[in-house]
C-alpha cells in the first residue's frame, strides 16, 4: 500500500514538478542519449553504404557458417544454462539440505570467471599434454592417442560447457528472486489439490517464474553472442569470430560493420521474444509474499541428490579453475610479477574505475531527468541509452571507431589545411575510445540501478526541498545522493568488475602497445602459456567475488524461511 501511494503521489505532483523544473536535464538526457546512441547508427549506416560492399561474397562464403555455429552455439547454452539456473535456484529456495546457506551464495562464484579464462584452465587440463590425458597413458599403459579415446575439448561443444558453466548465475539468479517473491499460498492450494511437489513447481511456480527466467535467458544469450576469447581459442566460427577475422585480417571495416547488423539483428530478435514472453502477464504481490518460506523436508536420497546438482556447477564452474590458477600464481609467482604485469593491471584499474564513475555520473544525469520528466519522450530516452548493454562488445566496438575515427580525420584535415599541423588520433587511438565504449557498454547497469531506487524514494522530499528554495540540483545533491549511497557503490562496483572482464571491445579499441589483464591473458593464453597468465586471470576472478557476494546478500535477506 505505501508503495502504490507513493506512486500515486509521485503521478499527481509530476505536472507541478516539471512546471518548475528548467529544460535542462531534459536536454542534457537527449544529448547523453544521441551520444549513446551514435555507436548503433555509426553500425548501421556503415553496412549498409560500405566502402567496398562483400555483403554478396560474405552470404555465399562465410556468413551461413557462422549463423549455424552461433545458433547452435547459443541453443546449447540455453538448454545447460536453464538447465542448471533453473533447478539449482529451486533447490536453494525451496529445498533442506545439508549446505544449502552456503550454496545460495557458492552458486554465483562462477560468475566472477571469464568464459575465456575457464576455457584456457580446461584446455590445460585436458588436452593430449595436460596432466589428466598424461596420467591415463600411465596409468594404462597407452602409448598414443590411437590407443584410447577422449573427448577433445576445442570443439562446439566444448565451448557450450565452458561457457554455460560460468552464465547460468544469470538464470540462477532472476529465478531465485522470482521463486522467493512468489506467494506461500500458491504452494499450500497447489498440495490441497493433490498435487506433488515436482507437480507443483511445474505447474504453479515455474509459469509464474517464467518472465524472470526469460530476462536472465535472454542475458545469457546475448553474453553468448558477445564471446570471443573462447569461440576463438576452440576454433569455432560464430559471428564474433568471423567480424574479428573480417576487420582485423582482412582489413575491411565495412564487412565487419554488415556482420554486425546481423549480431544486432539477434539482439533485436532476443529482445523482442523476452518481451513477447510476458507481454500478457501481470504479477502483483500476494499478501503473505513477505512471510517466510515453509521449505520441504527431503529423504535422504533427495537431499544427496540436491547436494550434488549444487555442489558439481561450484566446482567445475568455480573451485577447480581458481585452484588451478591458484597454483600456477603461487608456482610461476616471480616470473609472473613484474613490471608488464603491474603496467596492465595499473591500465585495468585506471580504465574501469574512469568507466565507473562516468557510468554513475550519466546513468544519474538520466534517472534523475526521468524522474523530472516522466513523460512517454523520456521514457523512450531511457530505453535507447540502454542499446548498448544488448550490443556485443565487437559490435559496440566498430560503432565506437566510426565516428571517432572520422572526427580525429576531420579535425586533422583542419588543422593541416589552416596550421600545417598533424594532429595524429585524438579520440580514435587513445584510451577515450575504450572508456566510452565500456560507458556505453554498461550505462543500462548503473542507470537501471539509479532509476529502481530513485522511484522508492517518497515524491515529498522534492517537494519539501524545492518549497526551501532548493534548485533540482541542489535536491539531488542535499536529499538524493545520501539516500542513494549504497546504490552507487554497488553500481559502480559491478560496472568496475565487468569493465575488468571486458575482452572483444578492449582488443580492438586498445591503443599501441596498451593493455589490460583481460588482453594480457589472452595473449599468453592464445601462445598456450597459462602458466603466465595465472596471476592476472586470478586477479580478474578475485575482483568478480566482492559484488557477487553483495548480490547474494541483498537476495537473501529479501524472505526468511521455516522448515515445512
Amino acid at each position: 500500500m505505501t508503495q502504490a501511494a507513493d506512486s500515486t503521489e509521485y503521478r499527481l505532483h509530476q505536472p507541478l514538478l516539471a512546471r518548475r523544473t528548467s529544460p535542462r536535464w531534459l536536454i542534457s538526457a537527449l544529448i547523453t542519449t544521441c551520444i549513446v546512441a551514435l555507436p548503433v547508427l555509426a553500425v548501421i549506416l556503415l553496412a549498409f553504404f560500405p566502402d567496398e560492399n562483400i555483403w554478396p561474397h560474405l552470404f555465399s562464403t562465410t556468413l551461413p557458417r557462422y549463423i549455424d555455429n552461433t545458433l547452435r552455439l547459443m541453443l546449447g547454452v540455453a538448454f545447460l544454462t536453464l538447465t542448471i539456473g533453473i533447478s539449482t535456484a529451486w533447490a536453494v529456495t525451496m529445498c533442506e539440505f545439508p549446505g544449502r546457506r552456503i550454496f545460495e551464495w557458492a552458486l554465483l562464484l562462477p560468475f566472477a570467471v571469464p568464459a575465456y579464462v575457464i576455457a584456457y584452465v580446461y584446455t590445460d587440463l585436458l588436452d593430449y599434454a595436460g596432466p589428466i590425458q598424461i596420467a591415463l597413458r600411465d596409468w594404462f599403459g597407452w602409448t598414443s592417442a590411437r590407443d584410447y579415446w577422449f573427448p577433445e575439448i576445442r570443439t562446439l561443444g566444448g565451448a557450450t560447457l565452458m561457457i554455460g558453466l560460468v552464465l547460468y548465475p544469470y538464470v540462477y539468479l532472476l529465478s531465485r528472486a522470482a521463486f522467493l517473491e512468489q506467494s506461500p499460498s500458491l504452494f499450500a492450494v497447489s498440495r490441497s489439490l493433490g498435487h506433488s511437489a515436482l507437480g507443483t513447481f511445474f505447474r504453479v511456480v515455474l509459469p509464474i517464474a517464467r518472465p524472470a527466467i526469460a530476462v536472465g535467458l535472454s542475458l545469457v544469450l546475448m553474453e553468448t553472442l558477445n564471446d570471443f576469447g573462447t569461440v576463438d581459442f576452440f576454433a569455432v566460427q560464430t559471428l564474433t569470430a568471423g567480424l574479428f577475422d573480417t576487420w582485423m585480417n582482412l582489413g575491411n571495416l565495412g564487412g565487419a560493420a554488415q556482420i554486425a547488423t546481423v549480431m544486432l539483428s539477434f539482439v533485436l530478435i532476443l529482445v523482442t521474444l523476452e518481451r513477447y514472453s510476458r507481454r500478457r502477464q501481470q504479477q502483483y504481490a500476494g499478501r503473505d509474499s513477505r512471510q517466510p518460506i515453509h521449505r520441504f523436508r527431503l529423504s535422504g536420497p533427495r537431499q544427496a541428490i540436491c547436494f550434488i546438482a549444487c555442489v558439481m556447477p561450484v566446482i567445475f564452474g568455480f573451485a577447480i579453475p581458481a585452484l588451478v590458477l591458484g597454483l600456477y600464481a603461487i608456482e610461476y609467482f616471480e616470473q609472473s610479477w613484474n613490471i608488464v604485469f603491474i603496467r596492465n593491471a595499473l591500465n585495468s584499474l585506471f580504465l574501469s574505475g574512469i568507466a565507473a564513475f562516468t557510468t554513475l555520473v550519466v546513468g544519474l544525469t538520466l534517472a534523475y531527468s526521468r524522474r523530472l520528466h516522466d513523460t512517454p519522450g523520456m521514457r523512450v530516452l531511457m530505453r535507447l541509452s540502454s542499446l548498448g548493454y544488448a550490443m556485443p562488445g565487437a559490435v559496440l566496438a566498430v560503432g565506437v571507431i566510426i565516428p571517432l575515427a572520422a572526427f580525429d580525420n576531420w579535425v586533422d584535415r583542419w588543422m593541416v589545411q589552416w596550421f600545417g599541423w598533424n594532429t595524429g588520433l585524438l579520440l580514435s587511438g587513445t584510451a577515450f575510445a575504450l572508456v566510452f565504449a565500456y560507458t556505453v557498454r554498461f550505462l543500462a547497469v548503473s542507470a537501471g540501478s539509479i532509476e529502481s531506487a530513485l522511484q522508492k524514494v517518497t515524491p515529498s522530499m522534492d517537494m519539501a526541498s524545492r518549497s526551501l528554495g532548493q534548485s533540482p540540483g541542489g535536491t539531488l545533491l542535499r536529499v538524493h545522493l545520501p539516500v542513494l549511497k549504497g546504490t552507487l557503490l554497488t553500481a559502480a562496483l559491478v560496472v568496475f568488475v565487468d569493465c575488468m572482464k571486458e575482452l572483444p571491445a578492449t582488443l580492438i579499441l586498445r591503443p599501441f602497445n596498451f593493455d589490460t589483464l583481460a588482453t594480457y591473458v589472452y595473449q599468453f593464453a592464445s601462445d598456450e602459456m597459462l602458466s603466465r597468465s595465472a596471476l592476472p586471470a586470478l586477479v580478474i576472478v578475485l575482483a568478480g567475488i566482492v559484488p557477487i557476494i553483495l548480490m547474494s546478500r541483498s537476495i537473501s535477506s529479501s524472505r526468511g524461511s521455516q522448515l515445512a
